[in-house]
């Protein structure tokens, strides 16, 4: 076998670098993790004047929708008068529905750039169809709850608690007591 045949038979493929590079990275360390949202959470107020949250992105999102399909029905609802503007692009011209687009942009850079991007539904126990059924409903009781806890745990917990609300403090408390209970019922269901 001559050298240039040795060569090409050990030369990797690119296919096979692409693999090699895109193995799972580990999981950050929680602790640093929650570091790093405190830092950004400063930052938020510093910068911003106010803490982080998600629900409220959605809402102006809903809203203008409403105000694009329904404006007569919009400017008549209490509900979405504060997350209103001029037009429904102004609407969405607000700091949170950014932070919401930055939220899904940088949680897909980071779970790229860690080798964790794949399609598929993950479950052994539980089949594709249940799983988003189940998840469509959690999704849509918890968009609920965030409107009568009025805000998301991002909102209630990281800003609420940061600000040491009470009603934040116990918003978490009743979350976590909440999870703990439910988690054990159907712990079985999601591995």
């Amino acid at each position: 076998m001559t050298t240039a045949a040795i060569t090409e038979v050990n030369r990797p493929t690119v296919k096979t670098v692409v693999r090699q590079r895109r193995t799972a990275a580990p999981y950050m360390n929680p602790y640093l993790a929650g570091v790093g949202v405190g830092l950004v959470l400063l930052t938020a107020f510093v910068t911003m004047g106010h803490g982080v949250g998600a629900s409220g992105a959605v809402v102006s999102i809903v809203g203008a929708g409403v105000q694009a399909v329904a404006p007569a029905h919009a400017a008549g609802s209490e509900f979405f008068q504060p997350y209103l503007g001029a037009t429904p692009v102004r609407t969405l011209d607000t700091w949170l529905v950014l932070e919401l687009a930055g939220i899904f942009l940088g949680g897909f850079a980071s779970a790229w750039l860690a080798g964790r991007v794949k399609p598929g539904i993950t479950g052994r126990r539980i089949g594709a169809s249940p799983r988003l059924l189940n998840a469509v409903a959690g999704g849509t009781i918890m968009g609920f709850a965030t409107r009568l806890a009025r805000g998301c745990t991002s909102g209630q917990g990281l800003t609420g608690g940061a600000l040491l609300n009470v009603g934040s403090w116990a918003f978490m408390l009743a979350l976590f007591a909440g999870a703990y209970l439910v988690a054990h019922l159907v712990r079985r269901q999601w591995t």
